[in-house]
């Protein structure tokens, strides 16, 4: 129920938005996602003692239901989903105008997408997963375009669209693999039969399949170039699908398929590499953007790309199986879970800080930016608590999952498997330089837009603070980062720890338990490397913080933006011209098209089947009355074909009509004599009252080789139908 609540609700927005336009559509919409974070909030504090499955049949022939399973990393996923959709709906009320906006759209289209991704999340069901997951994006693409009247907006809307739809088709493939490997369209019965799987021929396709799916609905290298054109969505979109929801059904779809292709060394390093490099690519794209979104944008894309990597770093404990070995690689998939809580709070709190800015300044260029902290002091705040968080820095709940990332990587490093004894090293090394650089762009967001000179002149509006409407939704999430700094084991023993038991089955019960999260552990490596970022990424502010050279743009062959728009243009050109070489206008031309696939088609399958038997001796006798009427029938058929006068056609074309009539008598079928006989006489009549506006019939003058494939062609179909 609460997955199609807000289909339902989505029905009756148009009419709240007709009959009540004094008042802002969202407070109408927002009992939605509030009702829906009770009942999840309900079902964290008072669990059932196993996860509840409901099932509803739609296709029974085929073993399609409707399934939910709410295990711990469904509740997760739709917590997040719909308490940072109460928020972003409560600052959507303030941000957009209702007098300016078309609001009826938008929270349709919000509604949707909220009801696609608990879809997503709750589904147990592959197809009815992929259902869903095409949804999302079809709602995110409407939601991207909803100010379509910029060229910008529809560009991005339709980026996003073809990475992550077609990503979405290769998922499907994956899918039917494993249906086709496991007999059944079930998670939950997929991962029952993981050692079958493990054993199939077609264990690496589905993982490839499943994977580029996830990769690019969570903007993982080198499919992440949509995520930076997607910000030209109004400021809430980008905080509820960039940062919290859309952007996360990837590392879902990874966490949920762990269990099955966990293990195995391909999945190990094609998840932890990807995520490595997403982490690196992002965090250093995110230090040379000018735009605050952008920066924003390429940080997302580097925070998604940590995650990622900690959710392959984790996955060798499916290899050793429960036990003291494997809980040595738990901390990755608790790290990342962590991480996943926090960066989409952090995150979402940071984005509405960037439309509070850009709401209240008309700019978010940091060029132009400055001196905001004494204009926009809550909103300073705010900011400081959300990019300090990002930095992992105490005492902000950021600081506890970023910990735990050195400590996954430092383990990672150790593994005695899939060669990394050659290769580990790269782990922390890598993960330590993006950290350094995620530091980096936290400092120029903060230090560069609050803090420095003052330039009124370079704003479009005056600066001052936002009013208590904008504030109240940030200002509830950074005081969340703050809260889950202080009281971790809470959000660790009702969150993450049932998250982490849905992506390893077993390992917490049977391995050590997980102690208290606390701020200080001693002189660790761990700490070692948080000062060392520290120190490096403070330095490299100081040094960057006024070259204008570092944010010129590389040549733009380099980018893979310019390939991607290359590829789309030079296809569009490819298909109008093959367009325009078959659209002649010529209905002769469509004809033969039509005729010759017919023939191709029908003549390999009769030649491929074996068909070609043709036995008279059961027929019944010809009479002479039939015998005559066939040679009417044909004498007009070629009056038709061969008349140069429409008046002679139409004569011959009737008495066809007429001959099938008689047919019809002679082998005693009435109805069909009778209603024959009224199309007949119904079409002669609607002819000769269009003749009026008919054209002179001209005879066409056609060479031999274009009768002969004439002749062939309608042999050929002739031949077809008779057999």
């Amino acid at each position: 129920m609460l997955i199609i609540t807000p289909f339902l609700y989505a029905i009756l927005v148009p009419f709240f938005r007709k009959y009540l336009e004094k008042v802002h559509t969202g407070w109408f919409v927002l009992p939605v996602p509030v009702g829906i974070f009770a009942c999840l909030v309900k079902r964290v504090l008072f669990p059932y003692p196993a996860p509840p499955l409901q099932s509803v049949p739609w296709i029974p022939s085929l073993g399609i239901h409707f399934s939910a399973y709410g295990d711990g990393l469904a509740l997760l996923f739709g917590l997040l989903i719909s308490g940072i959709g109460a928020l972003v709906v409560v600052y959507s009320i303030f941000y957009l105008a209702k007098e300016r906006e078309a609001l009826g759209n938008f929270y349709v289209y919000l509604l949707m997408f909220m009801g696609a991704m608990l879809g997503v999340v709750f589904s147990d069901n592959v197809l009815v997963l992929y259902l869903f997951w095409e949804w999302t994006s079809i709602a995110s693409f409407l939601l991207i375009a909803f100010w379509y009247e910029r060229r910008a907006s529809r560009y991005g809307a339709q980026k996003s669209l073809l990475i992550t739809v077609l990503g979405g088709f290769a998922m499907l493939a994956g899918f039917l693999l494993l249906a086709n490997i496991t007999d059944t369209f079930s998670i939950r019965a997929m991962i029952v039969q993981r050692d079958t799987i493990f054993a199939h021929p077609s264990f690496g396709p589905a993982m490839v399949l499943i994977l580029l799916g996830a990769c690019t609905k969570s903007a993982q290298f080198p499919f992440h170039i949509w995520l930076p054109d997607a910000m030209e969505a109004p400021t809430p979109v980008s905080a509820y699908l960039h940062s919290a929801t859309m952007v996360k059904a990837g590392i879902y779809l990874i966490a949920r398929f762990t269990p099955i292709f966990g293990g195995s060394p391909a999945w190990f390093w094609v998840v932890s590499a990807v995520g490595l490099v997403t982490l690196f690519w992002g965090a250093w794209s995110a230090v040379r953007q000018v735009d605050l979104k952008a920066m924003l944008a390429f940080s997302t894309i580097s925070q998604l790309g940590l995650i990622t990597c900690l959710m392959g770093a984790g996955s060798p404990a499916l290899y050793y199986g429960p036990g003291p070995t494997a809980a040595i690689y738990t901390t990755a998939i608790l790290a990342g879970v962590f991480h996943l809580i926090n960066h989409s709070i952090f995150k979402g709190c940071l984005f509405m800080t960037v439309g509070i800015i850009d709401y209240r300044t008309g700019t978010r260029d940091i060029r132009k930016l400055g001196g905001l902290m004494s204009l926009m002091p809550i909103t300073f705040t705010i900011a400081v608590i959300g990019s300090f968080s990002m930095a992992g820095l105490p005492p902000f709940s950021g600081f506890f999952s970023k910990e735990l990332f050195f400590t996954a990587m430092l383990n990672a490093s150790e593994l005695n498997l899939f060669n990394m004894e050659t290769w580990g090293l790269l782990f922390p090394v890598v993960a330590w330089i993006a950290s350094v650089f995620t530091f980096t762009y936290c400092m120029i967001f903060v230090f560069k837009a609050f803090l420095g000179k003052h330039k009124p002149q370079k704003l479009e509006k005056k600066a001052r603070e936002a009013y208590w409407g904008l504030l109240f939704s940030p200002a509830i999430l950074a005081a969340l980062v703050m809260l889950f700094f202080f009281f971790p084991d809470q959000l660790v023993n009702y969150l993450i720890i049932p998250a982490v038991a849905s992506i390893l089955p077993g390992f917490i019960e049977a391995g050590p338990e997980i102690g208290p999260i606390v701020a200080w552990h001693g002189w660790t490596p761990e700490l070692m490397m948080t000062l060392g970022v520290v120190a490096v990424g403070s330095g490299l502010f100081l040094l960057i913080r006024n070259r204008p050279g570092l944010y010129r743009r590389p040549p733009e062959v380099w980018s893979l933006n310019y390939h991607y728009d290359q590829l789309l243009e030079r296809s569009e050109a490819g298909f109008y011209r093959l367009n325009r070489s078959y659209m002649t206008g010529s209905l002769h031309d469509y004809l033969l098209y039509i005729f010759l696939f017919l023939v191709l088609v029908l003549g390999a399958a009769t030649i491929g089947l074996d068909a070609w038997a043709f036995d008279a001796a059961g027929n019944s006798p010809i009479t002479i009355y039939e015998g005559i009427l066939a040679l009417v029938l044909l004498g007009s058929a070629l009056v038709v074909l061969f008349a140069r006068q429409r008046l002679i056609a139409l004569i011959g074309l009737g008495v066809m009509g007429y001959v099938i009539v008689m047919f019809f008598v002679i082998f005693r079928a009435p109805d069909l004599a009778l209603t024959q006989m009224v199309v007949e006489t119904f079409t002669l009549v609607i002819f000769l009252l269009c003749f009026y506006f008919l054209p002179e019939l001209k005879t066409r003058v056609e060479s031999p080789p274009f009768r002969f494939r004439n002749e062939v062609l309608a042999g050929a179909v002739g031949l077809l139908g008779t057999i």
